[in-house]
């Protein structure tokens, strides 16, 4: 392994005669070498580290590239390409999702020509024998272990985006290619600025050979951080320089901050804390230099920040970037809602980005994009409310839109006719969008169980889009202040742009069968033991083992303060914290088993109940117009003695419902007719007062367990008010200390357990898993094998072709027969329990299935599911996650043909959510129908279930994540 300067020596020639002359000889024997000829394809010059890691490439090497956000790596992975083409060998070009696959695969076939390039995604191919071939980088690990034909001749790798190893759902995936190459291949790792690219390097050079590490923090595009305040836009650091001109030795230095914005955060919250500040009183009404660009532009009006009180509105952003010439913009919203009102405000306020002439370009571009989409569709798919924005050239880019949508914001975007996009992260880790500048409305976000702060690596890949190359001379990073903003901790994340790579790998069902099919058991754990996860973790025990020593020194000061005259103090706080778990633990139970019944008592409502809605934000009496009990949430349409038609739900009531009277409502009623509902209304009163009063009862929500959880709380309050140490008068003050004991001792004896477990880590849990194989009969012992040697039984080598996180569950069900009975669309409700993913509220929820052979079918895949889950458990291996039924119905009725508007009916999603969806349970069923030994029917009903889903808004969706 070699790191390497960006700088290579001829670049820095000097000026003498006999100096210039050597150094044309060198530029006149390089262009006879393929570097020279590659380079004679671009007409702007090649920056030091591009020459560097090429002439790497063409000597021999691997390289590992590691750049800031735009700043050309990928010019590194097309001359793999070119070498691949000059020499007639094959070249894969590796993306992390089908959007970058989609792209990259236009950019080289309209640069080599269709014929020499193909593509290869979940639900893509074409020209896949072509000699450069765009894929994502699971189908590349599916061809390794299926060893796949299109693998001969392959001279050169490109795995674009390789940081995406740290993803704890995916990343593995890119460990496995990068461990499973033949030897013969060069690997092209193209990364983001990552702090610890020697490591990584150092890892690739152990297990690809010579690889060289190509390191550039240099961004070609400048990129200013700015905050802004009211409408106003104030530089973030101090000075007239951008972070980028800094001299900064220490890389985790912050340069000096404006002094204007942290005497505005000093103010703002000495106002707070007298009460006047949210009232607009009391404090500087503002405070903080102007910005006014790099060429003198004002960017706000008036002479100073408004008060920071007042945040911009998305559609104030808007104009003062406009105003400052800062457009085009990507807006980043953690929120897809929140990217769609944007735009809906910023059409409401009036905003117009565009020419007439512009208009008429971007109506062309949608009306051919949208041609194919039928007409009923278009009011679902919120078509014209999308248009009126793309128009203005305002839009808003999330995965919850339609693929095609999507697609045409991106087009418009690159051609310049979008100039604003609200977005979520997804864009950041996607497609190539870049912009003048970024704004972050906030600098936290929900990570699917909380909300947390974005951290550095993030802000840095969210700010990296601004400045377009080749188009903009610097690009610029707004941060819109919130109350209690803190300009320190953003210059922190502004000027820390770089971040650790860690591995995410772990061995699954899937990989450790085919390793042990294609090398045996012993082979299998040497290949695991050279990943980058066991690399790493093998580095850390020395640094783990001195945290440990630091720590136990500050326990044994902690246990001496908490020292009790009265008695055990550390047997007392014992007792307070068993008690303090098992209160939240029943609470939580009892919220649990109070939303179940309100949720079995709504889903049991009928037509003419009368009941009292007694919470939320409009109490009062009403009688049930309509209940789907389908619904994996049940919402009554009910007509309120108001007058008023509303859909309730379990947030409306204090308790189970319980129907107070019926009514018999009209065959005739019509809900559009006033009379209808003020006559029903009239019978509904009189319901209301002829009522039963129903005798008091508090609801009933207990069960044994429960009922066990009571009887352990009052004996740990029993023996927490026996204990001695509950009358010292210090009791409090020692609570705080065993507290702070209680914390460390935990998170120390978490250090040594690492420790402990660090060696040998990824191999033992291979064994683990390997266990569970033997225990299910996927894996046998071999006839005459030395040791524990393994091999696949029928069973296993069914389960060699399925991927994904329930890959065993899968296999499973397969072997119990749960598909054998299932029609089309049954198939595709039963696969889409198996990749659906809902919303943490959601988990958990069984619904009512369409049918009683998918209930059947459904009732093995639980069973199944909680079995496993216990071994796993038992066996320390991270657990199979919980089947999800919230995409049952609406496949099912796609599957059975059901017009869009009504398959969404009821539900929380969003047309582009449920094509993705869609996508996914395609590409389970593919893979279910090439699975050997299938019962019969089985696959055809796969494939029939297919061709069922892939119609109207999923057929014409291209392809996205």
């Amino acid at each position: 392994m070699r790191a390497q300067s960006s700088v290579h020596p001829d670049e820095s020639a000097g000026n003498s005669p006999a100096e210039r002359f050597e150094a044309a000889k060198q530029r006149q024997a390089e262009s006879q070498t393929e570097f020279g000829a590659f380079k004679e394809t671009f007409d702007f010059g090649l920056d030091d580290f591009q020459v560097t890691a090429c002439r790497s490439l063409e000597a021999g090497r691997g390289v590992l590239v590691a750049a800031p956000t735009g700043a050309g790596k990928t010019i590194v992975g097309e001359f793999a390409v070119y070498l691949a083409l000059s020499r007639g060998l094959k070249a894969f070009y590796t993306t992390p999702i089908k959007a970058l696959s989609n792209q990259k695969y236009s950019e080289l076939a309209a640069k080599y020509g269709a014929a020499d390039v193909g593509l290869l995604t979940g639900d893509s191919s074409i020209n896949p024998e072509a000699s450069i071939v765009v894929m994502t980088t699971e189908v590349l690990r599916n061809m390794l272990y299926a060893g796949s034909d299109s693998l001969d001749d392959l001279a050169f790798v490109v795995m674009d985006e390789v940081h995406y190893l740290a993803d704890r759902f995916r990343g593995a995936v890119w460990e496995e290619v990068i461990i499973h190459l033949p030897t013969d291949v060069q690997v092209v790792s193209l990364s983001a600025t990552v702090s610890n690219a020697e490591e990584f390097g150092a890892w690739l050079d152990t297990v690809r050979g010579s690889t060289d590490i190509i390191v550039s923090e240099h961004r070609p595009i400048p990129l200013w951080q700015h905050v802004m305040v009211g409408k106003d836009i104030v530089d973030l650091f101090a000075g007239d320089t951008s972070f980028d001109q800094l001299a900064v030795a220490d890389r985790d230095a912050v340069p000096a901050v404006n002094t204007e914005l942290l005497e505005l955060a000093r103010t703002e919250s000495e106002n707070r804390s007298r009460g006047r500040f949210a009232h607009g009183r009391g404090g500087r009404s503002g405070g903080g230099k102007q910005w006014h660009g790099r060429k003198g532009q004002a960017a706000g009006r008036g002479d100073a920040p408004q008060s920071p009180a007042r945040t911009a509105s998305r559609s104030q952003v808007v104009l003062a970037l406009e105003r400052a010439n800062l457009l085009p913009a990507i807006y980043f919203i953690f929120s897809r809602a929140g990217c769609d009102a944007a735009v809906r405000q910023c059409v409401d306020a009036g905003i117009m980005l565009t020419t007439e002439a512009e208009r008429q370009e971007i109506a062309a571009l949608i009306d051919a994009a949208s041609e194919d989409i039928p007409s009923d569709d278009l009011d679902v798919l919120g078509f014209w409310s999308w248009r009126e924005g793309l128009l203005r050239g305002i839009a808003s880019h999330h995965a919850g839109m339609l693929p095609t949508f999507k697609e045409v914001v991106e087009s418009l975007f690159a051609r310049g006719l979008v100039r604003a996009v609200f977005a979520t992260e997804t864009l950041a880790l996607g497609v190539n969008m870049p912009a003048r500048s970024v704004v972050l409305e906030k600098l936290e976000k929900f990570n699917g169980e909380a909300h947390v702060n974005i951290t550095a690596g993030e802000y840095t890949q969210l700010t990296g889009r601004a400045g377009r190359r080749g188009i903009d001379v610097e690009g610029h990073a707004v941060v819109l202040w919130q109350p209690g903003t803190d300009p320190g901790a953003v210059a922190g994340l502004a000027s820390r742009r770089t971040y650790p790579l860690n591995s995410s790998f772990r061995p699954t069902y899937n990989m450790s069968i085919n390793l042990i099919a294609q090398f045996g058991r012993a082979r299998a754990r040497e290949i695991l033991e050279s990943s980058f996860a066991q690399f790493q973790a093998d580095r850390s025990v020395v640094g783990l083992a001195r945290q440990v020593r630091s720590r136990e020194e500050s326990l044994a000061g902690y246990r001496e303060s908490m020292t009790c005259h009265l008695g055990d103090f550390a047997e007392y706080a014992r007792l307070r914290r068993e008690l303090s778990d098992a209160e939240n633990a029943a609470s939580k139970q009892h919220s649990r088993a109070r939303r179940d019944a309100v949720d079995e008592s709504l889903a049991g409502l009928r037509p003419g109940d009368v009941l009292e809605i007694t919470a939320g934000r409009m109490p009062g009496f009403a009688v049930v117009l309509s209940n789907d009990p389908n619904l994996h949430e049940p919402k009554p349409t009910v007509l309120t003695d108001a007058r008023e038609t509303r859909r309730i739900n379990r947030h409306d009531l204090d308790g189970p419902a319980v129907p107070i009277n019926k009514l018999r409502i009209p065959k005739q009623f019509n809900l559009r007719q006033a009379k209808d509902r003020k006559d029903l209304v009239a019978a509904l009163r009189h319901a209301v007062q002829t009522a039963e009063p129903a005798a008091a009862q508090p609801p009933a929500f207990s069960s044994s367990r429960q009922v066990e959880q009571e009887a352990k709380i009052s004996a740990l309050r029993r023996a927490l008010r026996g204990h001695p140490c509950h009358g010292c008068s210090d009791r409090e003050a020692h609570a705080r200390w065993s507290e702070r004991w209680w914390r460390l001792r935990r998170e120390t004896d978490a250090l040594v357990q690492q420790i402990q477990s660090r060696t040998g880590t990824i191999a033992k849990t291979f064994d683990r898993v390997c266990g569970v194989l033997e225990s299910y009969g996927f894996l046998t012992p071999a006839p005459g094998g030395e040791g524990r040697e393994l091999k696949p039984t029928a069973d296993g080598q069914r389960l060699r072709r399925i991927y994904g996180e329930k890959d065993l569950l899968i296999a499973l069900c397969l072997r119990e027969g749960a598909l054998d009975q299932l029609e089309a669309a049954e198939m595709a409700a039963f696969a889409s329990a198996l990749v659906y993913q809902s919303k943490r509220e959601e988990r958990g929820l069984r619904v009512k299935m369409p049918s009683a052979a998918l209930d059947a079918s459904m009732d093995v895949l639980v069973r199944q599911w909680s079995m496993l889950e216990d071994l796993e458990s038992q066996s320390r291996l991270p657990l199979t996650s919980e089947p999800e039924f919230g995409l049952v119905w609406p496949i099912h009725k796609w599957a059975r043909g059901r017009h869009l508007e009504r398959v969404l009916e009821g539900t929380d999603l969003a047309a582009g959510d449920f094509v993705r969806w869609a996508k996914q349970v395609i590409d389970l069923l593919d893979q279910l129908a090439s699975v050997p030994g299938l019962a019969p029917g089985v696959r055809s009903a796969c494939v029939e279930a297919i061709e069922r889903i892939r119609r109207g808004v999923v057929a014409y969706s291209s392809l996205a994540e």
